[in-house]
């Protein structure tokens, strides 16, 4: 297994992910047999925690060490409302908030890929529950609980007819809770509709690369911030996350 895990990163080694898979579920059989029912082995934790999390990943027919941990392989999107109950009530809990983590880590970069603010917050939350969870501040069962929730944070979007682009915008916007007081929704609606064209007229190719562009970008983003009466005191820290927002929509869509 250690052999594999060095080299599972090379084209020999993914030919024969099937029969790896295959002998680690045997394995953790074997264990369960001998009376290790309620834990992993240290030395096949983070092999047993990849194989988890391929499985929920992929859809192959493949035994795995998923169906050996105590649950069945799901058969619906990765961390549904019935795999993420699945890893709830496995046996193995500890083995389940690492999968979970690493799961969590690859959905918020999916799901939040444009949206800096959303990104930064889901990775905290998950940062300092996982924090806790090491500092023993927590067990193993409510820590599950919390990343569940966070996972179903994740998958929620609002409905309020922004674009997600739009949407990313205004969050970066609405990051200052000050400016939310003074302005309205509706206000900041219109300047992150007004932001999204304005990137998308301005920016050309790797334009944040450019010192230039990005001056000129920079310049835009402060006009519009100032036209529509966003609070001076807050306009610099404003500036600077839409200039980040900016960055990862124009990465996007490139």
């Amino acid at each position: 297994m250690k052999a594999y895990k060095l080299a599972s990163g090379s084209a020999q080694a993914t030919a024969h992910v099937e029969e790896v898979a295959f002998f680690a579920a045997v394995r953790s059989g074997i264990e369960k047999v001998d009376g290790n029912v309620g834990g992993v082995r240290s030395g096949s934790t983070d092999f047993a925690i990849q194989q988890l999390i391929n499985s929920a990943v992929a859809s192959t027919e493949v035994v795995d060490i998923l169906e050996a941990c105590g649950f069945d392989r799901p058969d619906i999107s990765v961390l549904s409302d019935a795999f993420l109950i699945e890893l709830q009530n496995t046996q193995h809990k500890n083995l389940a908030v690492e999968a979970l983590k690493k799961l969590l880590n690859g959905e918020i970069s999916a799901r939040t890929r444009t949206n800096v603010v959303r990104k930064e917050e889901f990775s905290s939350r998950l940062e300092q529950a996982i924090g806790r969870y090491h500092n023993r501040s927590v067990d193993a069962l409510q820590i599950l609980q919390e990343l569940i929730q966070i996972a179903k944070d994740l998958r929620t979007e609002p409905e309020d007819g922004l674009t997600s682009a739009e949407r990313a915008f205004y969050d970066a916007l609405a990051q200052n809770n000050s400016a939310v007081e003074i302005m309205s929704n509706e206000e900041l609606r219109i300047i992150a509709a007004e932001l999204v064209q304005t990137v998308r007229s301005n920016a050309g190719t790797d334009w944040w690369k450019r010192d230039n562009v990005r001056a000129k970008m920079r310049v835009a983003v402060k006009k519009i911030l100032q036209r529509h009466g966003y609070p001076p005191d807050l306009a610099s820290e404003a500036v600077k996350t839409v200039l980040k927002q900016a960055e990862a929509l124009a990465q996007e869509v490139r």
